[in-house]
């Protein structure tokens, strides 16, 4: 083991103590320890077999590099993260936000009822808790946006109905040529596809002491928030991916799929990569190019690569016919890393490679998939059930679809 490798693996166990420009440093050393026994690696394999102690030593490095950028990640997130402190030291609390907060601490709704906010649960009477401060709903939508990879890259839709309905026009709008003073022919009629996307509940109940609600240095609304946002972030994430449509959002790679050449609307497209559970033996890079070129140019300007950590570190490795490695790093903390050419999101819910697997997706994900907030997020506060402790449970509705299926291409590892 190198001696810059030796200190980059103890550095990255105790990552949360770096700040966010050593973290970067270390990865992008990390990253060309990398490539120096990679490289390595290669070579052998030309001569005859790659050494045993080269491909440990590779693997083990690329390991260091996922911790390393797990690590570049947290601290960018906590750069964003507001202060625990409470706001109330520093001016006055808004109308809404203090009587939420007065509901919060001591169960006390009094305020919240003159002021008309009670928001009933959707279909199930009056205990549905209360609408939480807007200031609150949006700062758990910013924290979502950055901590699920999908709906960071998809477009996203506040709705105040149960469903969105919208229109697509599958043949695109009726258009034709005329000269100035011709008569207008009537166009052929464009063919429209109605797309729903109900909106379904998902929920979060974060329990809290007696001590903590007492404590008056504690800004509540930050801490649910702090509280719910990986739980949310992390089902809704594996629902946008591959959900069933069935009391959760309908995922990507839940939709029909059929091989580029024959690709239809409501079916997501597919390129094969010629071997049954694995990327090709000979130029594994084509068939990333050809999975680019699958993609039309106006979706490819926007498009981004989604796979899980597992594919990515096999995709690490690879090179082009010039030498350079096709995944390269992020230019900058807070970005990401670029695979030939195009932003790579990391989304650990994508299927790990094997027999007709679809472990790699590649489109324009803003124009190709919609996630729908219902407006509101509900608090009910519940100091009975879990004594001595107090639970919030705490809703809000998500829903989510594809809505251009000519936006989003999958690589299927197969042959058929």
């Amino acid at each position: 083991m190198t001696k810059a490798h030796s200190v980059l693996e103890t550095k990255s166990t105790g990552g949360e103590h770096l700040d966010l420009a050593d973290a970067f440093s270390d990865f992008m050393t990390t990253f060309e320890a990398f490539k120096d026994s990679n490289d390595e690696r290669l070579t052998q394999l030309e001569r005859r077999s790659a050494d045993v102690v080269t491909t440990e030593k590779v693997e083990r490095i690329s390991r260091t590099l996922d911790e390393q950028k797990r690590v570049i990640d947290n601290l960018s997130l906590k750069k964003i993260r507001p202060p625990l402190g409470r706001e109330g030291a520093r001016g006055q609390l808004n109308e809404h936000k203090s009587a939420f907060e007065a509901y919060i601490r001591s169960g006390d709704d009094r305020h919240l009822r003159a002021l008309d906010t009670k928001a009933m649960s959707y279909g199930s009477g009056q205990d549905g808790g209360y609408l939480v401060p807007d200031e609150t709903e949006a700062e758990i939508g910013k924290r979502l946006a950055a901590l699920s990879p999908i709906r960071s890259i998809s477009s996203v839709r506040q709705v105040s109905a149960a469903v969105l309905k919208k229109p697509f026009a599958i043949s695109g709008p009726a258009v034709g040529w005329v000269g100035e003073t011709a008569p207008r022919p009537q166009t052929a009629t464009p063919a429209l596809a109605e797309l729903q996307f109900p909106t379904m509940e998902l929920y979060a109940m974060p329990a809290a002491t007696t001590t903590l609600l007492e404590d008056a240095v504690v800004d509540l609304d930050q801490w649910i928030s702090g509280e719910v946002e990986t739980a949310f972030a992390e089902q809704e994430g594996a629902a946008f991916v591959s959900g069933d449509g069935v009391n959760k959002p309908k995922g990507f790679l839940d939709y029909a799929k059929v091989a580029e050449a024959g690709w239809t609307w409501e079916k997501i497209g597919y390129v094969l990569t010629g071997k049954a559970d694995a990327l090709p033996d000979a130029n594994p890079s084509d068939v990333l190019i050809d999975t680019i070129y699958a993609l039309k140019a106006g979706y490819r300007q926007n498009a981004n690569w989604v796979m899980n950590r597992k594919t990515q570190t096999s995709i690490r490795k690879l090179k082009d016919a010039d030498g350079n490695y096709l995944w390269q790093p992020p230019a900058a903390p807070g970005q990401r890393a670029m695979l030939m050419g195009f932003p790579l999101v990391e989304a650990e819910d994508m299927p790990d490679g094997g027999a007709d697997a679809t472990p790699i997706a590649f489109g324009d994900f803003g124009r190709g998939y919609l996630v729908v907030d219902r407006t509101g997020v509900r608090v009910l506060r519940d100091p009975y059930s879990a004594k001595p402790y107090v639970l919030f449970y705490t809703t809000k509705r998500v829903g989510g679809g594809v809505q251009d299926f000519d936006a989003i291409k999958l690589l299927k590892y197969g042959t058929a």
